[in-house]
């Protein structure tokens, strides 16, 4: 049996099935936008139950009222912006537990390195996984600067670096520009001239990622990758040459909500803030 796994998150949902400096002391801060927490949406797509020919093997629906062990964070503002001049400070006080889902908040927020905070949570060295179909259920934010993510690194990235470890990224979306409607999916190695990457992107036919639940998936073998919304298709990524190596290493998940950077570009005055993953 393969292996699957699934992770529900606003994040809402993830699961598992399978065929920069960190903090490891889990901890969240409440959400103040209104006394009764945030309004997550009540429709959208789900996972099935199980699929064909897989066993779930880790899922987290994210049930307690502070991240399970298997979670740690990275925080501040990261080398560069965290390699992308991203413009927010990570924190743990950006994590709501709510209902059933964990919520990633980026805030408009003045601190001494940053105009804006955010977190950015992720399982490495608490959980590792090498192949499978991962589903993660999400509502994604809206405006322009806003960056999610949900993405895997090599887990010897402290070894070998980046791109040698390898990334995997099950779903990015840049908001602003009428791009929220559109996610990507992509690899990232190191190729014999450097960093190379390849992917695919899928739009709705209507609305955006804002404004109901949808199902982020990849399922990862020995020689490919394919990439799927709410259960269809929309990319395969051939990785059987041998420069692409690392994408039969093991990997860990990092969950994020960037401000700002390279591919979004700033906020500007048509963002609004709060924004919630």
């Amino acid at each position: 049996m393969k292996p699957l796994f699934k992770f529900s998150l606003l994040f809402l949902f993830l699961g598992i099935w399978a065929c920069e400096g960190s903090d490891d002391t889990p901890n969240n801060g409440g959400d103040d936008d209104t006394p009764s927490g945030i309004e997550i949406p009540s429709t959208g797509y789900n996972s099935p139950a199980s699929y064909p020919g897989f066993t779930l093997v880790w899922e987290e629906q994210f049930e307690g009222e502070q991240l399970s062990a298997d979670w740690t964070y990275d925080l501040g503002t990261g080398e560069g912006g965290w390699g992308n001049n991203e413009l927010q400070s990570y924190t743990r006080d950006n994590i709501t537990m709510q209902d059933g889902h964990v919520i990633i908040t980026a805030r408009q927020q003045l601190t001494q390195e940053s105009n804006y905070t955010s977190s950015r949570i992720k399982t490495q060295g608490r959980k590792n996984f090498q192949y499978g179909r991962i589903d993660v259920r999400a509502v994604l934010p809206r405006g322009q600067g806003m960056w999610p993510a949900v993405w895997m690194l090599g887990s010897n990235i402290d070894n070998v670096g980046w791109p040698l470890c390898g990334e995997i990224d099950i779903m990015e979306m840049v908001g602003g520009s009428g791009r929220e409607n559109t996610v990507h999916g992509t690899v990232h190695w190191q190729g014999d001239n450097g960093h190379e990457f390849l992917g695919g992107e899928t739009s709705l036919d209507q609305g955006t990622f804002n404004d109901e639940f949808h199902v982020f998936s990849i399922e990862w073998s020995e020689n490919e990758i394919i990439w799927f919304v709410d259960g269809e298709e929309y990319h395969r990524q051939d990785t059987s040459p041998v420069q692409m190596d690392e994408f039969r290493n093991d990997y860990f998940f990092i969950l994020n909500l960037a401000v700002g950077g390279q591919w979004p570009g700033g906020p500007n005055n048509t963002t609004s803030f709060p924004q919630h993953f």
